[in-house]
């Protein structure tokens, strides 16, 4: 039996650009994802946010959701994540009262903490840098939006009363504000050392609440599954060169085909950075890899993202991982 069998797996999709295609076949493509891996047994597909990124195009994450939910039955859709310091929390309160009312039972609501990357970006969404220090308190006033405990007078129409399953995207602060709030972690894998600090202390400090009884932890993983191990490793290629072009030139660009035979030994640093930890190979060698570590640190789910220019590729990757961890009955 598989070391992934029977492990909850979910997508993250960044709506990336391909060179040669339109921000439209970007957004359906997503959603065409989406229902691709509804049918292999996922158990969640979420969107990102971000914004003036040329090589993403997910900047309207509740809008996003909102197509992808419609055009799929059973998956649970969601966010990873609204970044809560660009919104009023009323206004997200909303807009996920307006998703579940209309799609009850499948909705998810990823909250994080970032803000724009640039001062143009920030000025432009209306924050400053420091909006961040806030995030706390904002998640507080969402919460209670939904929850109707809200002191203000002002009540979220749809929204109170809904329980929408909260998720905290932990960055720095992030898991130590999930567990004072009782609420789910999202956790990068990008060291696991780090992520075993961080899971101690959140299930150490956990306090329950109205939307979670016990520490829920979901792990976010970078992976690729293919015939061979270099197969699998081109796959992972093109994201590792946009990351070090935008290292090099402070410009993300769409995917291409293909990466540069030669590169300037900055860029190969960032380009094997890009890399670092992120997981890959045939099946068995993905399963050794990410079996063990679910089991290291007994994480309840776990978010994949993998960001390639073939889309076919991209769909046999999943398939790939869904064959490991997901038994036969689970896909419709």
């Amino acid at each position: 039996m598989a070391a992934l069998s029977g492990v909850p797996i979910s997508v993250l999709d960044r709506s990336r650009t391909r060179v040669g295609e339109t921000e439209a076949e970007t957004l359906r493509a997503s959603v065409k994802l989406a229902q691709q891996v509804e049918e292999l047994g996922y158990k969640r597909f979420w969107v990102s946010e971000h914004h003036s990124v040329p090589g993403v195009v997910g900047s309207a994450p509740t809008v996003l959701a909102a197509a992808v939910a419609a055009r799929t039955s059973r998956i649970r859709v969601g966010t990873g994540g609204v970044m809560l310091p660009n919104h009023r929390p009323l206004v997200v309160a909303e807009q996920f009262g307006v998703l579940e009312s209309l799609y009850p039972g499948r909705i998810d609501m990823g909250l994080g903490r970032s803000v724009g990357f640039t001062n143009g970006i920030r000025r432009a969404l209306g924050v400053e840098k420091d909006a961040t220090e806030d995030f706390a308190a904002q998640v507080r006033e969402l919460l209670a939006y939904l929850a109707g405990t809200q002191q203000n007078q002002v009540h979220a129409r749809p929204g109170e009363g809904l329980h929408i399953p909260p998720f905290i995207l932990a960055v720095g602060e992030g898991a130590a504000i999930a567990a004072s709030l009782g609420l789910p972690v999202v956790l990068a894998a990008r060291s696991e050392s780090q992520v075993l600090e961080t899971l101690d202390q959140y299930r150490t400090s956990f306090q329950p609440s109205a939307w979670a009884l016990e520490p829920y932890v979901i792990l976010a993983v970078t992976a690729a599954v293919a015939d061979t191990t270099e197969a699998a490793r081109q796959i992972l290629l093109p994201e590792a060169w946009a990351s070090a072009y935008s290292r090099t030139r402070g410009v993300f660009p769409p995917l291409q085909p293909d990466v540069p035979p030669e590169m300037t030994a900055r860029e190969q640093e960032f380009f094997e950075n890009g890399l670092r930890g992120q997981i890959y190979g045939t099946p068995d060698e993905v399963d050794a890899a990410l079996g063990g570590l679910v089991r290291r640190t007994a994480v309840d789910e776990v978010l994949i993202t993998t960001n390639t220019y073939d889309r076919a590729d991209l769909l046999a990757s999943y398939a790939a991982l869904a064959e490991l961890a997901l038994p036969v009955d689970a896909r419709l």
